[in-house]
Formats: structure tokens, sequence, C-alpha cells
């Protein structure tokens, strides 16, 4: 960097509001704030809404379930009026600006934020554009250049702040960038957000103890902020947070802008001194523009049009009561409707005549935060470390190096959750030796025919059961973040849905062993070596085949209650076509074609086999002893009409097909979620 560029910067009068001339005006800043450690050296950057208009059916936002709930019929589910969400709408912020979307609940400001990102849903733009930097705004383009953090803090819990950053930046920076190059920005986006002091604490949510909920939120700017974005967007960035912490997160987002960066951002109601860090701030009610300027100037624009703030006010919080829409009544809903609509006139007629649409307190066209602010900075041969040129973009990782990394993460995720670990563990040895210690009592004496039916049919049927609960809420879980990282391009479903299945086979193996392995002995099964190896791999691909289903339940229908009663739906009419209910020759027409695909059905048929081949069973009656041959055990259930390795290809076919429609989910369902972790 430019030692000059470094003095200009540090001699730059400092924005932060002083209540006393005797009260530091640093009071809120934990850190100096004389060094930019990650400024963009890139082109400046100018983002343009020209005469928006956007209309949504809000018939269309309801989901689907929800209108089957109501009993409303498919062709009536997008029946209604369009609704105009923004009208007539025009703003234009360059590098080096922060501009604060500001308004009350329902004014539009999330859905400006996601027209601009191209992410919005069920509405349509009627007229008007978005462009970045001259360019038509398409998603391809979002993708390159704008850094879209959400309202909410999706991140993987159990990983530190560290590990989170290295492991985005191991998929988001190109495939050039070297080991050293990529710690570099960890450490250069950790110094630039101040978390230092957390770096190697978890990340943490609600029911893991982990990093302060501003620690989060700067993690979740970090996280778009390493691959070093020229445009920044934030939906509410400070909500919930408490206003000393959300006062310290736009400080940060200021010295992200004054870094030449573009910053967009929405807020409720800022506080005072927050306001006044805004370079530019737009006002907005029912989505039309109140206002649109310098956030010092505001208060000078509506004194001048006879809406002067009282002294002591806050004058976002009056401004923004002054155009809401009060729904307690017809005459106040009509009133204010009126005063927002001639307000929105007003300005309208102000700026007509300015190609920024911005207001200025007179008709010339006075200098902007923008050349306060913005930093043209030289590159320097180490500057490749901290920018990536657009024709990089398009040399991301992929293939084998983002499955690498994801199943390095998703394991690095799972094993340091030991308390879910435990739970489970201990949930699959107190099952077993629930079952195994019932059938312990006869000791080295061989089970009765009935009793060892049983056993094998229960064995197989408990633990499925357990399984599709946990992976159901467990993905669930992971919903929000896996559609935030799909959606921003971090990578694609292939690479995801292999390090998912592969990274779940060591806790499911430990599972089995710990559940299966107990009761085998306990119950005294067949003590060939072989058939307990073959038992096991029948439990093995029966709990498989349920984890399976789980998945694919969880990844196609859009919420926790629902994958969990067709799941447990579907695992129901497998159990009751399983063949020990009911027996499979008794079955009418439906139940019988359900039962070749019941998983239960063919690990029944396999465990009958392994148990009962090669073994006699001696019935006493009164005073005589009759041998029963166990192949007439397996006939009389029906479980030799296939061979016992079609039980096993079966079962495996089963699996892969529940598989391969849990890859197809994902492929083509929004993985759209509101669950948190």
């Amino acid at each position: 960097m430019d030692p000059s560029a470094g003095i200009e910067l540090t001699k730059r009068p400092r924005r932060f509001p002083s209540v006393r001339s005797d009260v530091k005006d640093d009071l809120f800043v934990p850190e100096e704030d004389n060094s930019l450690y990650f400024t963009y050296s890139g082109a400046p950057n100018v983002l343009e809404v020209k005469d928006l208009c956007y209309q949504v059916n809000l018939n269309a936002q309801i989901p689907w379930y929800e209108k089957l709930a109501e009993f409303k019929m498919p062709w009536e589910w997008n029946k209604g009026d369009q609704t105009t969400a923004m009208a007539s709408l025009n703003l234009k912020v360059t590098s080096g600006q922060m501009l604060a979307v500001i308004g009350n609940s329902g004014c539009g400001r999330t859905t400006l934020l996601d027209i601009i990102t191209c992410k919005d849903e069920g509405g349509k733009i009627k007229s008007g554009q978005i462009l970045i930097n001259g360019k038509l705004a398409s998603k391809q383009l979002v993708k390159k250049s704008v850094a879209h953090v959400r309202q909410d803090d999706q991140l993987l819990p159990h990983l530190t702040v560290r590990e989170t950053l290295s492991f985005i930046a191991k998929l988001r920076l190109p495939r050039s960038y070297s080991e050293q190059q990529r710690q570099k920005r960890v450490e250069d986006v950790i110094a630039e957000l101040r978390l230092r002091q957390c770096a190697n604490t978890k990340v943490g949510n609600a029911y893991t103890r982990g990093v302060s909920g501003g620690e989060r939120r700067r993690v979740s700017i970090a996280v778009q902020l390493l691959w070093n974005p020229g445009i920044l967007i934030l939906d509410e960035p400070t909500s919930g947070l408490d206003s000393f912490t959300a006062h310290n997160l736009v400080i940060t987002l200021s010295r992200l802008a004054r870094g030449n960066r573009l910053v967009l951002l929405s807020i409720h109601q800022p506080r005072s001194d927050i306001f006044q860090l805004f370079d530019l701030v737009l006002l907005l009610s029912s989505g039309a523009t109140i206002y649109s300027g310098t956030a010092k100037d505001m208060v000078q624009y509506f004194t001048s049009i006879g809406y002067p703030c009282p002294r002591y006010s806050n004058p976002a919080d009056f401004y923004v009561d002054l155009t809401s829409v009060n729904y307690h009544s017809k005459e106040e809903e009509g009133e204010t409707l009126e005063r927002t609509r001639s307000l929105a006139e007003i300005f309208g007629e102000k700026v007509k005549d300015f190609n920024d649409f911005l207001w200025k307190v007179n008709d010339e066209n006075r200098e902007l935060p923008s050349s306060e602010t913005s930093v043209n900075i030289p590159t320097t041969p180490l500057e490749k470390a901290i920018k990536i040129d657009g024709n990089e973009v398009d040399e991301l990782p992929k293939g084998l190096h983002q499955f690498a990394v994801l199943l390095n993460r998703h394991v690095s995720n799972d094993f340091r959750d030991l308390s879910t670990l435990l739970i489970h563990g201990f949930e699959a040895v107190l099952m077993a030796l629930l079952i195994g210690f019932l059938y312990y009592g006869l000791g080295g004496n061989q089970l009765s025919i009935q009793d060892t039916i049983a056993l094998l049919f229960m064995k197989g049927s408990l633990t499925p059961f357990a399984i599709i609960l946990d992976v159901v809420a467990k993905c669930h879980s992971e919903r929000a973040m896996l559609f935030h990282e799909l959606e921003d391009g971090l990578y694609s479903v292939t690479p995801y849905f292999f390090a998912k299945v592969i990274g779940e086979l060591p806790e499911h193996m430990a599972f089995v062993v710990f559940y299966s392995v107990p009761i085998y002995w306990l119950a005294n099964l067949n003590p060939g070596v072989d058939c307990f190896f073959l038992n096991f791999f029948l439990m093995w691909l029966v709990v498989y085949c349920s984890r399976a289903m789980a998945l694919w339940m969880s990844a196609l229908l859009p919420t926790l209650q629902i994958s969990s009663f067709m799941s447990n739906a579907l695992f129901t009419a497998a159990y009751l076509t399983g063949g020990f209910i009911i027996r499979l020759d008794t079955l009418w027409a439906v139940p019988f074609w359900i039962s070749f695909v019941s998983f239960l059905r063919w690990g029944f048929a396999g465990v009958m086999q392994v148990q009962f081949t090669n073994l006699t069973y001696q019935i006493n009656i009164r005073n005589i002893t009759i041998d029963i041959p166990g192949k007439v055990i397996i006939q009389s259930l029906d479980s030799d009409a296939y061979p016992l390795y079609a039980s096993f290809l079966v079962l495996i076919g089963i699996s892969a097909g529940f598989l391969v429609l849990y890859y197809l989910s994902l492929r083509f369902v929004k993985q759209k979620s509101s669950q948190d972790w």
C-alpha cells in the first residue's frame, strides 16, 4: 500500500459523533480506527436503481402446504390482485459511500435488497432497471461483484471463528491461491472486523455456548468479506443486537465503506449516533421514496417542507414515525396514506432535475461523501493476496476440491458436537442392553422359535425409527445455511451430496455396532462367525435405508413437521409389510406390491435365512421330541421366496434409490428454510 494513501486516510476527520468537547469521540471504538487492513483496490463501483416499479401477488407468497390446510383447490392458490411493493424508486450509490435504507415495517427495505441481489421471489418488475457499473443486474453479475449478508446468521456452531473462515476461504478463493495466501486473507479479515479476541472460540448458537451476538454477526460479514467484494449489501445487520454492539458494528461498516467499498444496508430505526454514521439515507414508506440524500441534510429537508424535527429527538425515529401507516382505524389509515403519498410527490418534485436522485441543500451539486472516502490505492506485488479479479471468479475451486473441503468441514463440525454423539451412542447401547438382557435369561440355551422370530424383526425395526427422527431434525437445521451457500455459488450440489453421505458413514457405522453387536451375543443367536457378519451387514443396510429415506424426505419437503410425518408414514408402511405383522401371501394387491420396496421386509427375510439355515430346533410335546429343520421355519413365513443374496442386492438397490431421490431433491427443490441451528 502506498504510504501517502495511508497518511491521507489517517488525516481524514473522524465522523463519529461527540456529545461534548470534553468527551472522547472514540468512546464506542474498541480499537484505534486509523488503519484499513483490508481495502478494496479494484475499480470503483456504482449501483443504480432507475424508476423501479415492482409488484407482488400476496397469495403467491403463501406456501402450498398452508394453502392445503385452508382447503383451497390448486387453481385457487394464486388468485388475487397484484400489489405494488415499489413505485418509481430511484437511487444511486458509489464506492466510498454507506447508504442506509430506513422505514417502518413493511416499507419494502428487504424487498429492495432482494431485488438488487436477484433473490426476489413471487414478484415481478413491471418497469425500471437495476444497474451495476452500467450493466443490467443478473444472478451471474451479482455473484461476481456483490456480497449479500442476510438477516439471520447461518453458521456451523461447532467450528471456531478461524476454522469457519478458513473453510470458506478454501471454497471461495481462486484455485491459483496458495495456502499461505488463503491464511493471510483469513487473518486480514479477522483483523479488519476486530475478531482476534474470539478467533479460536466456537461460533455457537442458541443451544451451544460460543461468541456473542455482535461477534457472530461480524463473522457473517467476514464470510462475505473474504473474497473482498466491492459491493457489500446487508439486511438488518443490527437486528437483535444491543445498542452498544450495534453502534460498533455500524462503525465497522463505515470503515469498510471508507476502504473504497459500496455499502448498502437496511435498518429499522437506528439510534441517533448510528444515524450520524451514514453517508446517505433512503427513507421508504409503502414502497415509495420519502427522502433520499445525505443523513446530515435530512432534518433540513423536512424542515423546508414544514416538518421540523423536535429538539433533542432522534431524526430517524421522528421521520420514520411520521411516514408510518396507522392501521388502527380506516380513518387513520386513510389519513396517514394520504400524508405519505403527498410526501413522496413532494420529494419527487424536489429531485426530478438531479441525475443522482439525491436531495441537496441547493441546486448546485455539492461534494458528496464519496469524494472524501474513495481511495485509489496503487497495486503492489502482494496485492493479489487481497484482490480478486473478475476473471479469477470463474476459476474458483470445483469438483474434488469442493468435496474434500466440505467433507472436512462436515466431519469437523459433527465430531465437535460431543453431546449429540454421546447421546446417540448412549441411545444405541441402552436399546441394545434392554433388548439383549430381555432374552438373556435363557443363558446358553437356544431361544424358542417364536422368540427368535420376534427378536429378529424387532431388532431390525426399532433402531431405524429412532434414526429417522434424528436425521430429519439435523437436515432441517442445516437447510437454511445450505440454501444460502448454494445461492451464493459457494459450491454445487454434487460435492455437497457426496460429502454429506460419506461424512455421516463413521457415525452410522458406530451406531450400528453399538446397537447390533450386544444384542446378537446377549440373545445367543446363531454362533457362526459367518452368520454374525452377515447379520451385522443386513442390519447395517436396513438402518442405512431408513437414513437415506429420511434424507430424501428432509430435502423434498419444506418443514420439519411435514418431513417427520411423511418419513414416519413411509416407515410404518414398510413396517406393516415387513412379513411379521401379517404373512406376505395373505396381503391384498396394494400392500403386497408395497412390500417389494419395504426395506424391513428384505432385511427380515435375510436375517431369517442367516439365523435358521442349517439349524435344527427341537420341540417337546409331552414325551415326544420333534426336530424341526430351520428351512421349514423359513418356508412357513415365506422368507425363502428369494435367495439370501437377493436380500442384500435389493437393500443396496433401495438405499441407492433413496440416495438418488435425495440428490434430485437437493438439485431441483429449493432448500429454503427459516429454521435456525
